[in-house]
């Protein structure tokens, strides 16, 4: 019975500790676009998944590090704890989309849109069912 408890335990740990690459990519663009002067797709080419994972190492002191020297107007935002819970989804965003990935982020929306249809007004009068 303990075992079961401990497993469900880690299971749950687990899952909720794990990043996600696409609130990495709605967390870059709310909240890092305007601070980098940046799009998505730039930000991400800028390292390999090597380079990034060792940036994002011990609580992304490398990505701080690197990002208030280009950046020192970001740097207090950078140093705030609740700015980390954000920066471990942002990892993933950048690692999956390397410069040696070979894949490339989508623009906009991840839901393509569709135009309405446009209807056509049709007279419907009675003669013309006979």
């Amino acid at each position: 019975m303990q075992i079961l408890v401990v497993v469900i335990m880690i299971i749950l740990l687990g899952t909720t500790t794990m990043a996600d690459v696409s609130k990495g990519k709605r967390y870059y663009m709310k909240n890092f676009k305007q601070k980098f002067k940046m799009n998505g797709l730039d930000f991400v080419q800028l390292h390999t998944q090597a380079e990034w994972e060792m940036l994002f190492k011990e609580n992304g002191k490398g990505f701080i590090i690197e990002f208030s020297r280009k950046y020192p107007r970001s740097k207090t935002y950078l140093n705030k704890p609740k700015t980390w819970d954000k920066l471990q989804h942002v990892r993933d965003f950048a690692i999956m989309y390397a410069n040696d990935s070979g894949k490339t982020p989508t623009c906009g929306d991840d839901v393509v849109t569709e135009p309405p249809l446009k209807l056509e007004v049709q007279d419907s009068s009675p003669a013309g069912f006979f």
